[in-house]
């Protein structure tokens, strides 16, 4: 279990950045960080291998952040948009 925060920043929409509480974005490297902008904590979660997320598979969320300090989700491609709108 990873106590995570989750932030998003003002330049890049639907991309999201994830760390640990107890270490913050310090193992984030500075051109990523640069590149959301001003980040806004969006939300606190516990993280578990058997936590549903919304976007991500929560193993690579947990063994990225255990590998780098963080988890980068970046937005759905188009490619992929459109294919689950055809599927629908």
């Amino acid at each position: 279990m990873i106590l995570c925060d989750i932030y998003k920043g003002d330049k890049k929409s639907e991309m999201y950045l994830y760390v640990p509480s107890d270490k913050g974005v310090k193992d984030v490297p500075e051109a990523l960080l640069q590149s959301f902008g001003l980040l806004e904590l969006v939300m606190k979660l516990k993280l578990t291998k058997t936590r549903k997320l919304a976007r991500v598979d929560v193993v690579k969320v947990l063994e990225d952040i255990q590998q780098n300090g963080f988890y980068l989700q970046v937005p759905p491609s188009t490619w992929q948009d459109a294919k689950s709108q055809i599927k629908e």
